[in-house]
């Protein structure tokens, strides 16, 4: 069993003007495996990957990459090791595809800066893997939300990163584009990168995740395979009362529907 690259430990952080809190004890990801973290509203998700990306400094505990301090380790040795997809993605500048790609090239770039033979191969990959080959001269402004989701993506991909961490990636796509991106993130798990995906969809998680982390109010509620987190009584806990857990009848994982008798299951 791989050592975990990524460790929060004892994390908490407190946002003074309302009140609300962060608590979690502990959180390992190793490489190779897909997490998802999930909970309602106002769980804490976003602030707990902004918290693990660097992004966001905790007010105790340690995040700690490959053993060292994240907030001592070096920017661009950080970004060899950890990707970061916000939820929110602006750019000042109306940037063509091919340009954001690149950028992800930065944690490599030696001497005066330009891009390698190896560099540009790794730009071209991640483009081919978001499906954005055709788009790669367009700009931003010609891009619809969605495109613009792997336009970024594709820069975090360029990276190489040993652990990627994506906040609500699939927000701005259909369904038919959620299931291809989810199974892009499943298929770099099992080529050894690891993932975290902050997400509100139940079944995508329960489909493709190995592990879950369920949080409410700033706590962890229950973390462990889907089978395991997504029962009704938890899940009653947490969202309340209304909830159906039924299993997919093709990989018999657990799915999750309103219940039209109004209890829970």
């Amino acid at each position: 069993m791989s050592d975990p690259v990524l460790v929060l430990r004892n994390i908490s952080h407190r946002y003074e003007e309302s009140g609300w809190s962060l608590h979690v004890p502990l959180l390992e990801i190793k490489k190779a495996e897909f997490v998802g973290i999930i909970g309602p509203n106002g769980a804490g998700k976003s602030t707990l990957l902004q918290i693990a990306a660097g992004v966001l400094r905790p007010d105790g505990g340690a995040v700690l990459l490959n053993g060292r301090s994240l907030s001592s380790t070096a920017r661009k040795s950080a970004a060899r090791t950890l990707g970061f997809l916000p939820q929110e993605l602006t750019s000042s500048s109306d940037y063509s595809v091919e340009d954001i790609a690149r950028m992800g090239r930065y944690p490599y770039l030696k001497g005066l800066g330009g891009l390698s033979g190896a560099d540009e191969n790794a730009v071209d990959r991640s483009l081919a893997l978001t499906d954005l080959m055709d788009f790669r001269r367009r700009r931003l402004s010609q891009l619809s939300g969605g495109e613009r989701k792997r336009a970024f993506l594709a820069s975090v991909l360029a990276q190489e990163p040993e652990i990627m961490l994506l906040d609500e990636p699939t927000g701005a796509l259909d369904i038919h584009r959620q299931v291809q991106f989810f199974r892009l993130l499943r298929e770099l798990a099992d080529g050894r990168m690891g993932i975290v995906v902050v997400t509100h969809d139940l079944n995508l998680a329960s489909l493709f995740s190995d592990r879950l982390v369920l949080l409410s109010g700033g706590r962890p509620v229950r973390s462990g395979p889907p089978a395991e987190v997504l029962r009704s009584p938890v899940l009653a806990e947490v969202y309340g009362r209304g909830i159906f857990v039924g299993t997919h009848p093709q990989v018999n994982k657990p799915i999750v529907l309103p219940d039209q008798g109004g209890g829970a299951a």
